[in-house]
């Protein structure tokens, strides 16, 4: 681009550039190298993450068992005692572990199912399943039942009668 001034007719020639404000190729390939470079220590703190969440919502879901409904009546008073204890003691010990990797966070939650799946297979044995976690995906169960029961029956219980195999060929 070029400028003249009309009262001297003097002229210059000037070059404008855009660069201020962005990042020279080394500068790019220098944040790619670091990106690259942390991307394992992000994978292990994101790790640690998940354990402390599963193993802290681990401790709650335990401690909770002891008010629902369809189960509070089942639990002895020994057991209520050790399920709010054991819990309260997970969660003391993530607290003053908080630099604690996956692995030790994992090994500690397999240590508190050990000793609370013992007392929750008893209960829900007896309870027929009520309030299992993961029965029909919903904490406590479907509300109301399943609608128009559960096809096919539950897996692994009994066929009621065979009414559930009413009509259904089997197919080989």
């Amino acid at each position: 681009m070029s400028a003249v001034d009309k009262g001297t007719g003097k002229q210059n020639k000037i070059t404008i550039t855009n660069d201020k404000g962005r990042l020279s190729k080394d500068e790019i390939e220098k944040m790619v190298a670091d990106a690259e470079k942390y991307k394992a220590e992000d994978e292990l703190v994101h790790k640690k993450i998940e354990a402390k969440n599963a193993f802290e919502n681990y401790c709650f879901q335990m401690k909770n068992t002891l008010e629902e409904e369809k189960l509070k009546g089942e639990f002895t008073d020994e057991e209520k005692t050790n399920i709010a204890d054991w819990s309260k003691e997970g969660l003391q010990w993530l607290e003053g572990n908080q630099d604690a990797d996956a692995d030790a966070i994992d090994g500690k939650k397999k240590e508190l199912e050990a000793k609370f799946n013992p007392i929750m297979m008893r209960v829900y044995q007896k309870t027929g399943g009520a309030g299992m976690p993961g029965a029909g995906g919903m904490p406590g169960g479907m509300p109301g039942g399943m609608p128009g029961g559960m096809p096919g029956g539950m897996p692994g219980g009994a066929t009621g009668g065979g009414a559930a195999d009413a009509g259904v060929d089997d197919l080989d």
